[in-house]
Formats: structure tokens, C-alpha cells, sequence
């Protein structure tokens, strides 16, 4: 307690000097709760932090000298000094990180539970967050999932008695944080924060219980942060001098804990050593931070994804013949036939098989602990994952409609997209979200929408949107053994209409490179998804017109072969580029941009672009069929760039 206390002055000191950028969040106050819980862990124990995160780091056994390198933003840092005070992680020590976004944790935890309980290991996560991540959704998806499934997770509300300005009591309908438990049948508990004897019991209750395999516990500890919400802060006030003053001088956790240690017999010396100790460490961590370089801008690449995965490994044609679905759900079947550590999340993927069916026969094949049902909690669902990455597994999860993805956002966007570039480049978050997106079935404005440009626009994605079966199967393969978070896009109407011929054993073909699905030597074609269909059949029009349009598929999105696009439209020195999703800012602006980039001096016309007009879906059908481009709208624009004058 004593050696966060100190951590936190200095940094506090080192902050308004300027030393320190940005800002930071100080947790004197609360040092009691950090410790008593952080006591009764193992080293193998999980913990998951927030914004005021550094006393849980140190608690859990995290360097104070890295801890503050991170603050710093130096190359020797958790995070080489590329996530900071927000964002420190000690993965070592169990430490899955802190989070800048409220509630993020509670997500992340639940996966970690998950994660030790299909390993089959003895470990619990303490799931550290604010009273003010208790009013976000994560709160009650997540205890609702770790509940169902007894997942061996500690919830742990810090009640600080604020959340930036604003008071539980003005925020919250039941500011008992821990009445809330008995919606969801676990056991909740309000303690005494500052005592950390209180705290110790408490946990180690909670600790034995998951470990018991009886599931997860809700604790809610009162406390007081001393100071303001953050170093950066500079609010008018929101709390009377008289509050502040009461808690500092009658509830101090460290006087609690002196009062206790005097009374087992343990003397002024001694309490005198510990500060002395603390004292003597923290001014040496400072000195060394102060003195470590600075990270250089050639560490970023690698930081922010591991390579792609190039290899090949498919089998000759074999002549089998297959549809798009049944290819999903063989590269599913065989990648987890090779490894245990491949889970399947989503609603309705059990049982049933999912909506259209690609996940059909894998529950029978292995079982409700790695095919999960989930309930309706896209948000849990999705954090649970990025936990469960984090500890060992490898997740998929199945989005039943891309639309639905909304709800996803926070955690594909901020938590794996960012993750190990905020570690420093010193973590792999290996998950896949995959599922149907597109028009053409007559669902409407929101069951209908092509949305790869929001992720293909985010470093640390990997977008993969194939468009035939075989591609299908090896694509997905290898989206699932690679490190990488992947955002995986199946298009619903190659459900239905796309057969190929497919290789019965299991094969991977490589991210980021495109396949030339037609060679040409007059106008190239690049096309996604469903377009690809609809390229070549314009492709075979034009053909009868003497026109050879070269059709490529990027296959992956993110990132984007243009060495082969590129290529192609030096040789034939015309473009169109064609996707279902919106015209504007859409994946062929990019495609186009970087064609007159690269290009320019060998096009003889514009790169054309078509997508659907910039409306909603609508549900009529021939209004839909109109929207959603066509073999004739392509030929009719590589004509135009053909005949250009």
C-alpha cells in the first residue's frame, strides 16, 4: 500500500512539472482494495484493471520501474511507452492490462474465466471497474453470461462515490451496486473498502467459491479517490471541502492498516522500514525510468500486427464439388479438429447450427464447452472473446447479421484492434468475427448493409471477404491459426448461389494477396464478394464484344494486395472497380486513390467506381435488385473506359 501511495505522488509530481504527458489517474485512496484483493490471488491468477489502474498492477507484482518507464513513454516501458498510464499491462503476472474505456474490463475478465474454465485450469480474474462502469451494458451482459456459464470471475465495483463529477446516487437508480447480484443469482456483497482485512476476507471468499467451480461473485467496496477524476483535471468543484477532509483524515487505508499491524505487535520501527523500503524503490524506479531512451517510430509496424500469414498449403483439385456454406463450416470443423484451442461463440450456433447453417454438426462434434450458445449479448460476447484471446484460446465468433456488429464496436475497434500495439507489440490477440452481410434477400435496411470499409479503415484488422468456396474454406483456415484479430466477411447471397470445387483436407491460402479470377488485356475488373460473380459474367459479355477484362478479387481487404492490382493496370491501363457496399468513402475509393498514386501516368481513362446509391436498403424487391450493382451496370462502365475519347 505504501509503494502505490508513493507511486502515485511521485507520478502525480512528475505530472505537474511536465515531465509526465497526457494525463493519468490517481488511485490514493484506495490502495486497499488493490492489495487485500490482489493477496489471496496465485501468480497464476487473472486480473483486469481500468483507467485507474496502477494500484492493481503493482498489487498483482508489476515493476514499478517499467510502470513508471510507461508513464514516461520510454522504450523500457510495459508498453515500450506506446500505451501509457491508461493502458499498462504485466502479462506475466496475470496482469491482462488497464483499460481507457469504462466497463471494457468487465468484458475482458468474463473471458478470462471463460478461458481457464475450457483449459480446464485452476485460475480465477478479479474484474477490477468504477461504480460508473456499473450503468454500461457490459456490467449486466457479463454477469448474466459469467453467471449462466459459473464462470470462475470476481466482479470488483471500486464505489468511489463518483464517476467524473457526477454522484451514484444522481447516477444510478440503485446505487447499491452489489443489490444488483441477485438479478443474476450470484452472491453480492458491500464492504468496507478501506479495511483491508475486510477486503482480504471478502475476495478469499469469492476466490474459493470459483474456484469451487460455483461461479462468479459481485463485490462492491466503499472508497474515496483523494483526488480529482484525473491529474489533468481542473473542474469546478462538485465535492464540499468537509467530505474530502472527513475521508482523508478518518478513513485513510494505510492509518487503517498501521492500526491494525500496532495492534498485532508490529512497531513504529518496523512501519518506519516499510515506508523506508518504498521510498528507497520508487526513487530508484523514477531515476532509471527518467534515464531509459525514448521508443523510435521503427517499433510501430511491428506493434501493431505480426506478419500476415502467406502460406499455401492446398491440395490438388480433387473434383469435389461443394457450396460456400458447407466450405464455412469445414474450415471450422477441420481447424478445430487440429486445435483444442479453437471455440466457437454466438447466438444460436449450437443446437441449431446457426441461421443458415454454417456451424451445423459441430456441437455434436465437440461439445457445448467449445460450440457456445450465447444469449443475446453481442457486447459480452465479443469482449468475452478478446479475453479469452488474451489467456490461450482462439476464439470465433459469429455475428448471426453483420448489421448486428454495431453492438461490437468498442471491442473490436478499441480492445483487439489496439491491444498489443498499447502492450507494446508484446501480445497476440488471435480471434475471428465472422458472419453475413449484403443485400439481395429482401431484409432490409438493417439486415442488409456491406460495412468492411468501418474495418478495413482500422489498423490491427485483418478484413478477409472471399467470394467463392474454395476461398472460403482456406481463407478461414488460416484467419483462425493467425495471431491476428480478423474480421471475416461472408456475403449472404454466395450462401445460396456459390458451388465450387473445394479439397476435402484441411488447406490455408495467404492474407493480404489477391487472385486474378480472369486474365485480360484491355480493361481491369476489381470486384468483392458477390461482385466477383457478377465481373465475370460482364466479363464474358464483354469478351463477345472484343473487350478481355482481367477480374481480380483482392480477397483480403485489409491489408490490400495493390502489388497485383497495380500490376494489372499497368498492362491494361484501364480500371473499373466495383462492390455492393455505399459508393462514397467505400473500400474501392481506397483501391482507386491508390491506383492514381501508383498508376497514374499508365491509365488512359479514370478509374471508374460503382456501388449501390447512397440510401438504406430498401425492402421491395425490385427497388432492391435496382440499388445493388449489376453484371450490366460493370460491362456498361468498362465499356466507358475503353471508349473514352
Amino acid at each position: 500500500m505504501l509503494r502505490i501511495r508513493g507511486f502515485e505522488q511521485r507520478a502525480e509530481a512528475l505530472f505537474d512539472s511536465g515531465t509526465i504527458k497526457g494525463t493519468a489517474h490517481s488511485c490514493v485512496g484506495q490502495e486497499a482494495i488493490a492489495v487485500g484483493a490482489c493477496a489471496v490471488l496465485g501468480p497464476d491468477d487473472y486480473i483486469v484493471s481500468h483507467h485507474r489502474g496502477h494500484g492493481h498492477c503493482i498489487a498483482k507484482g508489476a515493476d514499478t520501474e517499467r510502470m513508471m518507464a510507461e508513464l514516461l513513454g520510454r522504450v523500457t516501458g510495459y508498453g515500450h511507452g506506446l500505451g501509457g498510464s491508461m493502458h499498462i499491462a504485466a502479462l506475466e503476472r496475470g496482469v491482462l492490462g488497464a483499460n481507457g474505456i469504462v466497463g471494457a474490463g468487465i468484458g475482458i475478465g468474463t473471458g478470462a474465466g471463460l478461458s481457464a474454465r475450457i483449459r480446464g485450469a485452476d485460475q480465477v480474474c478479479v474484474s477490477f471497474f468504477g461504480d460508473g462502469a456499473a450503468n454500461e451494458g457490459i456490467f449486466h451482459e457479463s454477469l448474466n453470461l459469467a453467471a449462466l456459464w459459473k464462470l470462475p470471475v470476481i466482479f470488483l465495483c471500486e464505489n468511489n462515490q463518483y464517476g467524473l463529477s457526477l454522484g451514484v446516487e444522481q447516477a444510478s437508480a440503485v446505487p447499491q451496486i452489489s443489490a444488483r447480484a441477485q438479478a443474476y443469482g450470484i452472491p453480492g456483497e458491500t464492504i468496507d473498502g478501506n479495511d483491508i482485512s475486510a477486503v482480504m476476507a471478502s475476495v478469499g471468499a469469492a476466490v474459493e467459491r470459483a474456484r469451487a467451480g460455483d461461479g462468479p461473485s459481485l463485490i462492491e467496496c466503499m472508497t474515496y479517490r483523494w483526488g480529482e477524476h484525473s491529474m489533468r483535471s481542473n473542474l469546478p468543484s462538485y465535492r464540499s471541502a468537509e467530505e474530502e477532509e472527513s475521508w482523508r483524515r478518518d478513513r485513510d487505508p494505510i492509518l487503517h492498516a498501521e492500526r491494525l499491524l500496532s495492534e498485532r505487535q508490529v512497531g513504529n520501527a518496523a512501519l518506519h522500514e516499510f515506508r523506508n523500503r518504498a521510498d528507497s524503490e520508487l526513487d530508484a524506479a523514477v531515476e532509471r525510468a527518467m534515464e531509459a531512451a525514448e521508443p523510435t517510430i521503427d517499433i510501430l509496424p511491428h506493434a501493431v500486427q505480426k506478419p500476415a500469414r502467406t502460406d499455401v498449403s492446398a491440395p490438388a483439385a480433387s473434383g469435389r464439388t461443394i457450396g460456400y456454406v458447407e466450405a464455412i463450416r469445414e474450415g471450422l470443423h477441420q481447424s478445430m479438429e487440429r486445435d483444442d484451442s479453437v471455440i466457437l461463440l454466438g447466438e444460436d450456433i449450437g443446437r441449431i447450427g446457426g441461421l443458415f447453417q454454417c456451424t451445423a454438426g459441430l456441437y455434436e462434434a465437440f461439445g457445448a464447452e467449445r460450440v457456445r450458445d450465447t444469449p443475446i449479448s453481442e457486447n459480452a460476447m465479443i469482449n468475452a472473446a478478446v479475453g479469452a484471446a488474451l489467456t490461450g484460446l482462439r476464439p470465433v465468433v459469429e455475428v448471426q447479421f453483420f448489421d448486428f456488429i454495431t453492438h461490437m464496436m468498442d471491442a473490436i475497434v478499441n480492445q483487439a484492434a489496439k491491444l498489443r500495439f498499447m502492450l507494446g507489440g508484446e501480445t497476440s490477440v488471435p480471434l475471428v468475427v465472422r458472419g453475413p452481410q449484403g443485400g439481395g434477400l429482401r431484409l432490409a435496411a438493417q439486415h442488409s448493409q456491406s460495412l468492411e470499409s468501418w474495418f478495413a479503415f482500422i489498423p490491427g484488422l485483418t478484413v478477409i471477404a472471399p467470394s467463392n468456396p474454395f476461398d472460403a474454406k482456406g481463407l478461414l483456415a488460416a484467419a483462425i491459426a493467425d495471431d491476428n484479430p480478423v474480421v471475416f466477411i461472408e456475403h449472404k447471397l454466395l450462401y445460396q448461389r456459390s458451388n465450387g470445387e473445394v479439397p476435402e483436407a484441411y488447406y490455408t491460402l495467404p492474407v493480404g494477396k489477391a487472385d486474378i479470377k480472369r486474365p485480360g488485356e484491355d480493361v481491369t475488373i476489381v470486384a468483392t464478394m458477390a461482385m466477383v460473380d457478377a465481373a465475370l459474367s460482364a466479363a464474358r459479355t464483354l469478351e463477345r464484344e472484343g473487350i478481355e477484362a482481367e477480374v481480380i478479387d483482392p480477397c483480403t481487404l485489409r491489408p490490400l494486395d495493390m502489388d497485383t492490382i497495380i500490376g494489372s493496370v499497368r498492362k491494361t491501363n484501364r480500371c473499373v472497380v466495383v462492390h455492393e457496399a455505399w459508393r462514397s468513402y467505400g473500400c474501392g475509393a481506397e483501391i482507386s486513390a491508390q491506383i492514381m498514386e501508383q498508376a497514374f501516368d499508365y491509365l488512359d481513362a479514370p478509374v471508374a467506381r460503382i456501388g449501390m446509391e447512397e440510401v438504406p436498403m430498401p425492402y421491395n424487391a425490385k427497388l432492391e435488385r435496382a440499388l445493388i450493382p449489376n453484371a450490366d451496370g460493370i460491362a456498361e462502365a468498362a465499356r466507358n473506359v475503353c471508349y473514352r475519347d
